[in-house]
């Protein structure tokens, strides 16, 4: 069956996800203890099909980067969420060889959380040498199809 997102859900599931902002009649924020940030992480192969771990950036000093799950952290509009700032990584402590292709965001700020969407780096990161900081800009956006 083909289709896709109904558009003013498409943008109510975002909101819910990263601003944690309740769609009236559908779903809310009230958990007992719902997370309050979303944790992005880097990795060096695309993360599809697996968890956050998976190809997950291992520089000297690597360590997921955590924006509030609220309007301040991400925009929503028209079916696309966007950061509202620009997002660093800790820079690199060594000199490792390595090349960031990929980003996820997720609930855990270690271990081998759930991936709630993820996306390729363009460009892609190189880190090859201490004090090199990744960053993900504002201009990463996911939309959803609808």
């Amino acid at each position: 069956m083909a289709g896709g997102w109904g558009s003013t859900f498409a943008n109510d599931w975002l909101k819910l996800l990263l601003q944690a902002t309740a769609i009236a009649n559908v779903a809310d924020n009230a958990a007992t203890s719902p997370i309050t940030n979303i944790e992005y992480a880097l990795h060096t192969a695309s993360p599809s099909g697996g968890n956050q771990t998976t190809s997950e950036a291992a520089y000297p000093s690597y360590a997921r980067a955590v924006v509030a799950r609220t309007s301040g952290g991400h925009s929503v509009s028209g079916a696309t969420a966007a950061l509202v700032a620009l997002t660093s990584f800790p820079a690199s402590t060594g000199s490792p060889s390595e090349t960031e292709t990929h980003f996820s965001a997720g609930k855990d700020h270690t271990g081998t959380g759930k991936i709630f969407f993820w996306g390729t780096l363009t460009p892609n990161i190189t880190v090859n040498a201490a004090g090199i900081t990744p960053q993900i800009t504002t201009a990463t956006m996911l939309t959803l199809g609808t």
